[in-house]
């Protein structure tokens, strides 16, 4: 694992965990997988910087792999809610960085939050969500809320914004939003160039209050 990077750790290999995992690798960060099937491991370890097929559950296990060293867990595991809630139990007494659990419904989520989860995430609830926000406004491909009034979304450049740059647009000063990452072409760069000029078909990752991202998609869609 690099230094300097920021380093997450995804417990369990279903289809979020490991979207998530293969996600984040994307991106550039240092990812450990970690899945009890030694299959769902193998299937990964492509893919991300380390994979390792462990029991969760037990607390040396996870300390031999340094857990503690991690910026960020994830708990993705899927319909086992057990083995879920003792993993955040294990990783909250370690003391680890910023612990992400999934929760399969209000009451596994409420218990994931008592026992000392930074964070609860709901992924079949959000993506309803995301579906939803996508169907209302064409140009937003993906939708992800951060918190109460914080959230990410990806839109397509409107063709008002094309050959432009992020100087030219400002807009931070104009919607207190912020441009996180330009994809172009699958490839993602991360901390954009306010220099550089945007093309026909890249996708804009914008972070802002969710009132300000509202703002910012009407602005766009009433000119194009």
């Amino acid at each position: 694992m690099g230094k300097g990077k920021k380093q997450y750790a995804v417990i369990g290999m279903g289809r979020f965990g490991s979207s998530v995992a293969k996600a984040l690798s994307q991106m550039g960060f240092d990812v450990l997988a970690i899945d009890a099937s030694e299959e769902r491991t193998q299937e990964i370890s492509s893919l991300v910087t380390h994979a390792v097929s462990a029991d969760s559950t037990d607390e040396e296990a996870l300390r031999a792999l340094g857990i503690r060293n991690f910026d960020v867990v994830v708990v993705a595991i899927g319909q086992d809610i057990q083995a879920s809630i003792l993993t955040t139990l294990i990783l909250k007494e370690m003391s680890t960085g910023l612990i992400i659990a999934k929760a399969q419904n209000d009451l596994h989520g409420k218990v994931l939050s008592k026992i000392g989860a930074d964070k609860v995430i709901f992924p079949e609830r959000d993506m309803g969500l995301r579906l939803a926000h996508n169907l209302i406004s064409p140009n937003v491909l993906d939708y992800i809320e951060l918190s109460g009034d914080y959230s990410i979304f990806e839109m397509l450049v409107p063709a008002r914004m094309v050959g432009r740059n992020l100087i030219e647009l400002n807009l931070r000063q104009k919607y207190g939003c912020n441009v996180i990452a330009v994809r172009r072409n699958e490839k993602m760069n991360i901390s954009p160039s306010p220099q550089e000029r945007l093309w026909e078909g890249d996708i804009l990752v914008i972070v802002g209050e969710r009132d300000d991202l509202v703002r910012l998609e009407l602005a766009f869609e009433k000119h194009g």
